[in-house]
């Protein structure tokens, strides 16, 4: 007995077969921008690679705009330090000049202007924006970070060591260019106030510093030209000479140390900027005698930034602070002195070399030519030295993100090759699968209008 087909059931293959050639059709249609997939029914290996290449596109592409961020950043960064380094270079020159015994008064007061001008010129360039976005303020980078008053205030007078002096009381390396060896300047005055001796108080810090508030205090002619004597006894460090059994090493040590301090903290007496916290207490009394702090009048500047650096992650991975940082901060870049070093008690005040630098400015100023030959020329050379450092770091910085951006450029070429490997569309093939597609689909919808039965509509 045979079966019979209805029509519906005819109709019913038609319309199932056509919908599939539309299909098929409209995803070439599709693939026309490119693309291969998708979605993942088009093939689900691929796709799951696709997701994967996609997640590491993104991520390229926002370490390439943070590479182009931080340079730009280190770039205006290193230009603006290249120029302070260079108005440093002429404070150091002009320092020298200054310590020249044969300056007449017109000399220094014209040196004293030409200082002091460039200190004002240092400030504000040190205040330097990209956008509206300071480049030195740290994390507070919408602060103005450095502010220089127009007021004098009286700081605390700090002894710089020499090298030589440095190597002796501190047992410094050679090279110490980069950091202040300091002792704190205290004086015996009689009842009319009149300074009847001046000595330095070594607070700590340094390589013989115990940052325990643990201390010596010494004449001025001893830490001036005392100790060399002792250098010819072959002590090469005042803990040499304390150790020796040698009488007249013991005699003339004795001379010039005059006592030892058990417990002194700088920051009990002074801000981290070298004023006194209170104006009615400027003197401590040890064993007995009461020292004053010896004080100058200069400028003040105050750094409103904090000590918080910038990070612009460049590589997947573990995060570097050490080699993703792009900024520098006040302390960076102005290091740190007897007043707000890690034995002092306080906290880095960012502007230690400007403050010092105006200091010089002022002893310039009153012509104090034994000060800036001993001192002075100390100073400006620590100060250029610690700003060329910082310069320095801020240039290696800079050739590494360049370095690391070419790489990511590289990578990115081959993460584009990768996503076309996986997901590309052969565009010769496709225009063909395409032609045929519609002609089948063309074909069927012709065939369908003349085998279909026709509708009550069609006689209308």
């Amino acid at each position: 007995m045979g079966a019979r087909i209805g029509s519906m059931h005819f109709m019913y293959n038609y319309q199932n077969s056509l919908n599939y050639t539309y299909q098929q059709q409209t995803k070439l249609f599709e693939q026309s921008d490119g693309s291969s997939l998708h979605r993942a029914s088009d093939n689900p290996m691929n796709y799951a690679k696709l997701l994967r290449y996609n997640v590491s596109e993104t991520e390229n592409t926002q370490y390439r705009e943070n590479l182009k961020t931080a340079s730009s950043w280190m770039k205006n960064s290193d230009d603006v330090m290249i120029h302070m380094t260079e108005m440093m270079q002429t404070l150091k020159e002009k320092s020298v000049h200054a310590a020249n015994s044969d300056n007449t008064e017109d000399d220094y007061a014209a040196i004293y202007k030409e200082m002091f001008a460039h200190m004002q010129e240092l400030v504000a360039t040190a205040n330097s924006q990209i956008g509206d976005r300071y480049l030195f303020s740290g994390q507070k980078d919408m602060t103005k970070p450095f502010e220089m008053s127009l007021q004098m205030y009286e700081r605390g007078q700090a002894k710089t060591l020499d090298r030589s002096q440095a190597a002796f009381f501190k047992g410094s390396d050679a090279d110490y260019n980069t950091e202040l060896f300091q002792m704190l300047t205290v004086e015996t005055r009689d009842s009319a106030g009149n300074v009847t001796g001046t000595y330095y108080l070594d607070t700590g810090g340094g390589k013989f510093g115990d940052n325990t508030g643990k201390g010596n205090l010494y004449t001025k002619d001893f830490i001036d030209n005392g100790y060399k004597e002792l250098i010819a006894f072959g002590c090469t460090t005042i803990k040499e000479a304390e150790a020796s059994t040698n009488s007249k090493v013991q005699e003339l040590l004795a001379a010039g140390k005059v006592d030892t301090v058990s417990d002194f903290t700088v920051s009990d007496y002074f801000t981290n900027q070298g004023l006194l916290k209170d104006d009615s207490v400027n003197s401590v009394t040890l064993n007995g005698t009461e020292y004053f702090f010896s004080t100058a009048k200069q400028n003040i500047v105050t750094y409103n930034g904090d000590e918080n650096l910038i990070s612009m992650v460049k590589l997947n991975g573990a995060t570097d602070p050490g080699s993703d940082t792009v900024n520098s901060t006040g302390s960076g870049m102005f290091g740190r002195d007897l007043f707000d070093n890690a034995s002092s008690g306080n906290t880095a005040s960012g502007t230690a070399m400007l403050n010092e630098l105006f200091c010089v400015c002022e002893k310039v100023s009153s012509c104090d030519i034994h000060w800036m030959s001993s001192d002075g020329v100390t100073i400006t050379d620590v100060a250029h030295s610690t700003l060329l450092v910082e310069e320095t770091r801020i240039g290696a910085r800079q050739q590494l993100y360049t370095n690391v951006e070419a790489m990511l450029d590289n990578q990115a070429d081959n993460i584009t090759e990768d996503i076309t490997n996986v997901s590309g569309a052969d565009i010769a093939q496709l225009a063909t699968k395409l032609m045929q597609q519609t002609a089948l689909y063309n074909l069927a919808l012709s065939m369908g209008g003349r085998i279909l039965p026709q509708s009550l509509a069609d006689y209308l």
